[in-house]
């Protein structure tokens, strides 16, 4: 028998690239990219593109939903809200946080997957070491696919895969160069699209991430040299 089909929903970003390359694995890939009005959309749907090429998936769709832009209330849509530093002390969720965004996002690769019959719906959610964002919780996952479970053709089987949702960052680090992920394509500052910030929430992670897995960082430039992010994070 053949692999399944999955459906991968890839930001671009290093978390989704080891989340496709662990889907790999498994599964037959088709990709799925959504663009929602945010600061970083170009180079994140570049990313994307890079990586599907990497894995020669041709079966890719790219959605947009800019209505998240209209709607706001994230400095990820909304160019008034300025993007705050990393602070993993703080309890409070992050200006990053999009209001309800993974819902819109796995609604659409619910649909895409009933119609090209994917039987599993990956997703690289990460509960602990992320920015608190409370879709990202594995309760959240658990609900949606009661969700799906309801709401699709009773003949239709479909399941999210949360494979990465239980590591810290450092082991997603090492999990990807295991599977030798293409983690030079992928892009996660929230920030720029050229020159990686260095010092948001997503560059914050995954830059402590490479240094405590004892990795160097793929991605070719920060603006905030390493020695000074080092001094940053103590380490």
């Amino acid at each position: 028998m053949g692999k399944k089909l999955a459906v991968v929903l890839a930001s671009g970003g290093m978390d989704s690239c080891v989340t496709v390359a662990i889907a790999a694995e498994q599964h037959e890939l088709a990709l799925l990219h959504v663009s929602y009005g945010q600061r970083t959309a170009r180079r994140e749907l570049r990313a994307f593109n890079e990586i599907a090429n990497y894995y020669g998936v041709a079966r890719r769709f790219i959605a947009s939903l800019d209505y998240l832009r209209r709607i706001g209330g994230s400095s990820l849509t909304d160019d008034r809200i300025e993007v705050s530093r990393a602070n993993l002390d703080s309890a409070e969720i992050p200006t990053s946080y999009v209001p309800f965004r993974n819902t819109h996002f796995i609604a659409i690769a619910v649909s895409w997957a009933e119609v090209i019959g994917a039987r599993y719906i990956y997703i690289g959610a990460v509960a602990e070491d992320s920015s608190g964002y409370p879709d990202c919780r594995p309760v959240y996952y658990e609900a949606y696919n009661r969700l799906i479970e309801v709401g699709t053709k009773p003949e239709t089987e479909i399941e999210i895969v949360t494979p990465i949702i239980h590591l810290h960052k450092s082991e997603i680090v090492r999990k990807g160069v295991e599977l030798r992920a293409p983690l030079h394509l992928s892009w996660s500052c929230y920030c720029d699209e050229d020159i990686a910030c260095g010092m948001c929430d997503s560059c914050y992670l995954r830059r402590r991430a490479f240094l405590q897995a004892g990795f160097e960082d793929d991605l070719i430039q920060y603006k905030v040299p390493v020695e000074e992010f080092r001094k940053a994070i103590k380490l």
